[in-house]
């Protein structure tokens, strides 16, 4: 058993680490903010929960603490029916393990599963090194975790979604039905129709339960995402929002709703295709912003130098949909308002993006023009002479030149993007921000950011390595000056 597990809760300790006497406290408090830190595993029954679950709270001595669900799970316990593990918000880098073994847990845990020893050489370490890594980490092997993960994932489509059982097995990467039921009877004590309970109708749209750690500034997300987007192509409600979207070889239509009550987004996700529904899961996820510790992050804003009543309390960084995109939106956004950058995108979108004709139930979309799009792919955009929009020549080439980067699924380095006329270390930076979603990033040429670090004297380098979070609070808080 763990003896400390990292958490942002200063009311435990000075150095944010959670002791087991921090775990007990945690656990009966049921507060949210713990949610998918650590799970709770009762000797007594064989079933690990999460510190939310409802069902009777065990006593002290009948417990264990882990810190990830599949340590859990390779110690013989299986995942509770009622608060469903699976579910959890997934537990964040800061938990005290170093930035390979992030990414590599992070690689580990994509579905359709990739073979080790290529993560290794993804990683650009030794596949003995990163099985030591693993072990060190989490106690049980890369490959252990994989198998772990898959299960988790295909338990959580049988229990949540009315896909059939074919389906499920498909998307969650098993060969068969037969592996499939192998597996969840091996990690769940149970099989797939009894987890099920007999549920049997199929149906089209895929609906899932996202949780987040509150709290949760839902009306900055969205009014964020509404002044950006794009007609034809995303909608924001009050409590909603919803696009189509094309992610590695597969498309479809999506629908985020906000359920603070439940401290998450009931998804509604329709995919022709299913084989990258887990990736496009995650991806919703961190367009979301889901896996933030919001805690931790408003310690470090403070410690920055912005007083706790300047904090937007539950402040998340609200991503594009992916590099490419983030990448061409900061490039047309260059020099001018978000308006005008928004305009011509959306023309962008509208000339050279792939019409939407397929029929999904779910969609709720209603356009004057009735004509909906994905956005455009790279070879559309590096082949066009992009006539039709209204800006400097240069600015055109830029996103030309942007786009032919991307031509073929390459991946550019930063250096390649930079070297582009007319993209400068501004528009990089704001693409490692929104399309990287890299979390530590101060956007110190900022205009507004300038403005405002002088207005709040900030200390920018004492909030990462939350950077991103500092620029978007200043950003903040100069709306809010307008506003007033």
């Amino acid at each position: 058993m763990p003896d400390r597990l990292l958490v942002s809760d200063t009311e435990f300790s000075k150095d944010s680490t959670l002791t087991v006497s921090g775990f007990s406290k945690a656990r009966l408090s049921r507060d949210p903010r713990f949610d998918g830190r650590f799970f709770v595993a009762v000797k007594t029954t064989g079933i690990f929960c999460r510190p939310i679950c409802p069902a009777r709270i065990p006593k002290e001595e009948n417990v264990t603490y882990f810190q990830h669900a599949t340590q859990a799970m390779a110690q013989g316990y299986r995942p509770c029916f009622r608060c469903r593990p699976d579910s959890a918000p997934r537990s964040a880098a800061w938990q005290g393990v170093g930035a390979t073994i992030n990414r590599a847990l992070s690689l580990l845990s994509v579905i359709p599963i990739e073979r080790v020893a290529d993560i290794a050489t993804r990683l650009g370490i030794s596949e003995r090194y990163l099985n030591k890594l693993v072990i060190n980490a989490v106690g049980i092997s890369p490959k252990q975790f994989q198998n772990m993960q898959r299960a988790l994932f295909a338990k959580q489509l049988i229990q949540q979604t009315h896909l059939s059982m074919t389906d499920v097995a498909i998307t969650a990467g098993y060969q068969s039905l037969r592996q499939l039921q192998r597996t969840i009877e091996q990690y769940c004590a149970t099989s797939p129709t009894q987890l099920r309970k007999k549920e049997k109708v199929q149906q089209k749209a895929i609906s899932l339960f996202l949780s987040y750690r509150p709290p949760y500034s839902w009306p900055y997300v969205r009014d964020f995402l509404a002044t950006r987007a794009i007609e034809g192509m995303e909608r924001v409600t009050e409590e909603s929002y919803e696009r189509y979207f094309s992610y590695k070889g597969s498309s479809g239509f999506f629908k985020a709703t906000h359920d603070g009550a439940r401290n998450g987004f009931t998804l509604l996700i329709e995919m022709p295709d299913l084989c990258s529904l887990h990736s496009t899961i995650e991806n919703i996820k961190q367009v979301l912003d889901l896996h933030a510790d919001p805690l931790l992050i408003e310690q470090s804003l403070v410690q920055s130098g912005l007083l706790p009543e300047q904090i937007t309390p539950g402040l998340r960084l609200p991503s594009a949909w992916g590099v490419f995109e983030s990448g061409c939106r900061a490039i047309v956004g260059q020099q001018v308002s978000v308006e005008a950058a928004i305009s011509q995108v959306t023309l962008l979108v509208h000339q050279l993006g792939e019409k939407v004709f397929e029929a999904f139930s779910s969609n709720s979309f209603e356009f004057t023009s009735g004509e909906c799009y994905r956005f455009p792919n790279p070879e559309d955009v590096a082949d066009s002479n992009l006539d039709f929009l209204r800006m400097p020549q240069a600015r055109k080439e830029a996103v030309r030149s942007f786009a032919q980067l991307f031509v073929g699924d390459r991946i550019p380095t930063h250096n390649d993007i930079l070297a582009i006329k007319g993209v400068g270390p501004w528009t990089l930076d704001y693409l490692k921000m929104r399309g990287e979603r890299n979390p530590d990033v101060y956007l110190g040429g900022d205009l507004i950011v300038r403005k405002m670090a002088k207005l709040y004297p900030v200390e920018p380098e004492k909030a990462a390595p939350w950077r991103s979070y500092l620029t978007l609070q200043l950003w903040q808080l100069s709306n809010q000056q307008s506003e007033a």
